[in-house]
């Protein structure tokens, strides 16, 4: 057992390599992730046995929420005050957004749990579970979740590169780096995140962490560029080796599902983004990444490699996710009432 998890993870971390080689090579942006993660969203859908260990995984989630956290000065604290706005547009975008996706899944057949939980933009293993218990289906709502957060991975960073002129960070080209011994603590500081029971404990501690050292001026992680690009590499990995077992033609039908769902979401929320941008002053790049329907960590390694305002993308999402938690339960509550009608249809 311990042998063919060991041999997974090796395959999964070498297809990864050849993948942000080939990337860096073309010059596409975000090459240590996207090549890590197309390589292996390949190979494991032709059945090739790939697997980043959940610990290994958040060991580097860990990482990036320190880097993520690491770049909070009091003066950037501060900034806090002024994006109530903006949180308010986020809430309502979505709202409109989802719902959106949410007629577009019921369109597809979803049955309207389903079609709900599926658009959830963000929280997938809560919105997966509390689906369940309503007479969901787990696993029509778990690869629909997956795919809209690979596909936001997939299409943002080149649309930025395109049409904003974001260029990705040259990490390469980064040495400094400080305050190295915060990795050391990472073990120290996850468990501590399971037991206050934080979503997304792995990147939330460590960054809440590093948030409070920075503000009080204790330390700063800053990674070399190596790091960077190493702690890219693992989580792409993690990303692209979640579908064995689907069915080329099976996922090309979930693609097309949830690529015109994601489609739907990213135009409702490209009009918030712009009304963000005029309301507040950040750059449209920023408040669209900050809406952007991908999970709270993939979002914030794409901010922090683009370099695009990571906190305030990551405050955003945040946001965005305690929203959720909060009312889908109540919502789970009320669609479990009305599911007996989608039965009957």
């Amino acid at each position: 057992m311990v042998s063919s998890t060991l041999t997974s993870m090796l395959r999964s971390l070498g297809v990864g390599i050849i993948g942000g080689l080939v990337f860096q090579l073309a010059g596409m942006p975000l090459a240590w992730m996207l090549g890590p993660l197309v390589a292996n969203l390949v190979v494991s859908v032709r059945g090739v046995e790939v697997r980043i260990p959940e610990r290994m995984r958040e060991l580097f989630l860990g990482v990036l929420g320190l880097v993520l956290g690491s770049q909070v000065t009091p003066a950037l604290a501060h900034r806090v005050l002024d994006w109530p706005i903006s949180a308010a547009l986020l809430l309502l975008g979505v709202f409109c957004s989802t719902a959106l996706a949410a007629a577009w899944y019921r369109y597809c057949g979803f049955d309207r749990v389903s079609a709900w939980f599926a658009s959830a933009p963000g929280a997938m293993t809560a919105m997966v579970l509390m689906a369940d218990k309503v007479g969901g289906d787990p696993q029509r709502i778990s690869v629909a979740q997956s795919l809209r957060v690979i596909l936001v991975i997939l299409i943002l960073p080149p649309l930025f590169w395109t049409f904003e002129g974001a260029a990705p960070a040259d990490t390469a080209s980064v040495d400094r780096h400080q305050d190295l011994w915060l990795l050391l603590i990472l073990p120290l500081i996850v468990p501590l995140g399971r037991w206050l029971r934080l979503p997304t404990p792995a990147l939330l501690a460590p960054l809440f962490v590093a948030v409070a050292l920075g503000i009080g001026g204790v330390a700063s992680l800053h990674l070399p560029g190596w790091g960077m690009n190493t702690m890219l590499w693992v989580l792409g990995c993690a990303i692209g080796s979640r579908f064995k077992g689907l069915s080329g033609r099976r996922l090309g039908r979930y693609v097309w599902q949830a690529g015109v769902a994601t489609a739907l979401a990213l135009c409702v929320l490209a009009v918030f983004a712009e009304l963000i941008h005029r309301a507040v002053g950040v750059p449209r790049d920023v408040a669209l990444l900050a809406l952007a329907p991908g999970g709270i960590g993939e979002m914030a390694i794409v901010a922090v490699a683009l370099g695009l305002d990571p906190m305030f993308v990551a405050f955003h999402h945040l946001l965005r996710m305690v929203a959720l938690m909060i009312v889908a339960p109540l919502w789970a509550r009320w669609l479990s009432r009305h599911a007996q009608s989608d039965r009957d249809d």
